[in-house]
């Protein structure tokens, strides 16, 4: 599997072994042909210095790391898309107050949070993205609905939270992204 360094350490780490990729045959079909598949995530933009994160905080940026990994990798284990388990393994991220995606997003000078989402399908070439939005849960999800339902690649701002409503996608208030270590890295 392709891993960043954290995921890596946690890989390693980990109590139950993680099976070699040549050995991975999707759940729903044994007889199927074994495929390899590998899953690469990144936490977030930045630099978290080691002598600022505590034992417990490690562990809980590890947690959140194979939650992601999980999320992704079940679906691949049985013989899911790419796109889903793409769309699942970010989600669990933006979920997480620990990462800078979604709930552990950065403030903006202006003390609002702004994200900024990206997918791309390698079988079609076709891409959606969402920039500057302030209210989707899940950003990562808007921007697949932007890509498979809509003329565009990138929609932002006010249009884009007009599509993710007019569709269904889940608005939440913007207090659902205030998370107190990245407002104090603000002040």
């Amino acid at each position: 599997m392709l891993l960043n360094a954290a995921a890596s350490a946690l890989a390693q780490e980990t109590e139950r072994p993680m099976k070699p990729a040549s050995e991975i045959q999707p759940d729903n079909n044994p007889n199927m042909e074994t495929k390899k598949i590998g899953l690469a995530i990144h936490g977030g933009a930045g630099t978290i210095e080691r002598s600022k994160i505590t034992p417990e905080k490690e562990r809980e940026y590890r947690a959140g790391l194979e939650r992601a990994l999980s999320a992704g990798y079940e679906i691949l284990k049985r013989g899911g898309s790419s796109l889903d388990a793409t769309e699942a393994a970010v989600r669990v991220l933006e979920e997480d107050p620990h990462f800078n995606a979604g709930r552990g997003s950065v403030f903006t000078s202006a003390g609002t949070n702004e994200m900024d989402a990206s997918i791309m399908d390698g079988k079609t070439l076709k891409a959606g993205a969402i920039g500057s939005v302030q209210h989707i849960k899940n950003p990562v999800s808007l921007a697949r609905l932007v890509m498979e339902k809509s003329p565009h690649v990138m929609l932002d701002c006010a249009g884009a939270e007009a599509f993710a409503k007019a569709n269904g996608i889940e608005l939440v208030d913007q207090k659902y992204f205030f998370t107190q270590d990245r407002w104090e890295a603000l002040r």
